[in-house]
């Protein structure tokens, strides 16, 4: 600028010619013409991209917590909670009491043996009973008299049906099961009973007692046990007649009468015999109500 143009001290500057745009945008293009520093308004902070992502992830995380706690459950989720809690816990009792409980639990090997030997002696009287039925049906179809082949199986039947009712004696192999001595209650000769006709018992006799299917036991006054009615007392002599290798393995087999009885302080005793006679009789007793289909 000359010196003709310098303003003199005092005087007004003339107002400055704006630039044209073409002349401001090749100046903003050239950072020494504008004299600005390139590196001017740069600060540390990340781009707005980034300063993005970083606030959506740390929504996410506490979405994710704000959905997990406090847990919200429905009713339907609630009740199936605690039906799966109730059947679980169900479970569990029942296979603890099965282990607790089972007779079987220990036993050793020469138990389990006779047990299954007693189970496949079951099976094989059952057999034969069934097969000499089979039997008796074809003797009446092919009999040339059946009127007479009749009366001789009827007859065959009525001693059977005699000695199981007590009313017709009996003989023949079996064993001798005494109990002498502790704490024998009713129930205690209840639970004999029906572990030898489990084991195939055909004819029983408690001491002087016919025992059949409508024997019944009580406890004494004044001790001893009550057998229909009549009063017996130690020591306890049951006389079966049976299969002797039936019977016997039934009353020693874990958790069954002999133990049974010994947990009780009593001594037990079992002698296996060819010969066993069971001579108490009972009366027959005609049927109130009952009669047969036939008439």
């Amino acid at each position: 600028m000359s010196d003709e143009e310098t303003p003199r001290e005092g005087e007004d500057l003339p107002p400055r010619r704006p630039l044209p745009p073409e002349e401001r945008g090749a100046a903003g293009s050239d950072g020494n013409a504008t004299g600005r520093n390139p590196d001017a308004g740069r600060t540390d902070e990340a781009p707005a991209d980034a300063r993005g992502d970083d606030a959506d992830h740390a929504t996410g995380r506490q979405r994710l917590a704000r959905s997990l706690w406090p847990p919200r459950l429905t009713r339907a989720q609630l009740i199936v909670a605690l039906l799966l809690f109730a059947l679980g816990l169900g479970l569990a009792i029942q296979v603890r009491t099965t282990s607790d409980n089972g007779v079987l639990r220990g036993a050793r090997q020469e138990d389990l043996v006779r047990i299954l030997s007693e189970l496949d002696a079951r099976t094989q009287r059952l057999q034969d009973e069934k097969r000499d039925l089979d039997n008796q049906r074809t003797e009446l179809r092919t009999s040339s008299d059946q009127a007479a082949e009749a009366r001789q199986q009827t007859e065959r039947k009525s001693q059977e049906l005699g000695v199981l009712a007590g009313t017709v004696a009996a003989r023949g192999p079996g064993i001798t099961l005494t109990i002498r001595g502790g704490t024998v209650a009713s129930d205690d000769l209840l639970d004999t009973l029906e572990e030898l006709r489990a084991a195939g018992a055909e004819a029983i006799q408690i001491n002087d007692v016919r025992a059949v299917a409508s024997t019944y036991f009580t406890d004494a006054s004044g001790g001893g046990v009550q057998v229909d009615g009549h009063k017996v007392s130690q020591p306890y002599v049951f006389k079966v007649i049976g299969n002797p290798p039936d019977l016997e393995p039934a009353l020693n087999i874990p958790g069954g009468v002999v133990q049974t009885m010994q947990k009780e302080q009593a001594t037990v005793s079992v002698v296996a015999s060819q010969k066993i006679v069971v001579d108490a009789l009972r009366s027959a007793k005609q049927p109130d109500y009952a009669r047969s289909s036939g008439q």
